[in-house]
């Protein structure tokens, strides 16, 4: 099984890519890694939300494949603790016979299109972060699953 993860635009602040990066790498020591950056709309001004949410949602399932399992990084999805979300990656690794795909779609949410492909959506906080600092701490806390699986000291109860 491989973990993709797919990200609307690119992220912006290099200190905060420089550390995506350091955590991807280390999430590939564990497991089959990777991001595709879909490239940011053009000229989002004369575009409504459900417009946008639309186009980026066509640019989504261009990526997936047939057999994908998709979870979206949602508001509106399902919270864990750094523990529970150890046993979903656990598991899903066990189940999922192709890709794991998390999406982090663009500022507006998703499309219809894109929730209705999806099969799980998982929320990362109440709090609202940017998207820019939701891409590290998503990858941190995949990486942090792997290292509860594995029982390395990372991780503190």
């Amino acid at each position: 099984m491989k973990v993709s993860l797919i990200l609307v635009g690119r992220t912006v602040n290099k200190h905060l890519a420089e550390l995506i990066d350091d955590y991807a790498s280390r999430v590939k020591h564990y497991v089959g890694f990777d991001i595709t950056v879909l490239p940011e709309l053009k000229n989002t001004k004369s575009l409504s939300a459900d417009q946008q949410k639309q186009q980026e949602g066509e640019l989504i399932l261009r990526q997936l494949q047939q057999g994908d399992h998709v979870v979206l990084l949602d508001e509106h999805g399902k919270e864990m603790r750094s523990i529970e979300f150890s046993r979903y990656m656990e598991k899903k690794m066990q189940s999922v016979s192709k890709r794991l795909v998390f999406v982090i779609g663009g500022p507006y949410g998703f499309s219809p299109d894109v929730y209705a492909r999806a099969n799980d959506k998982l929320s990362l906080s109440q709090m609202t972060f940017s998207h820019q600092m939701i891409r590290l701490i998503f990858v941190e806390q995949l990486y942090r699953a792997m290292t509860i699986m594995r029982g390395e000291p990372y991780h503190h109860e």
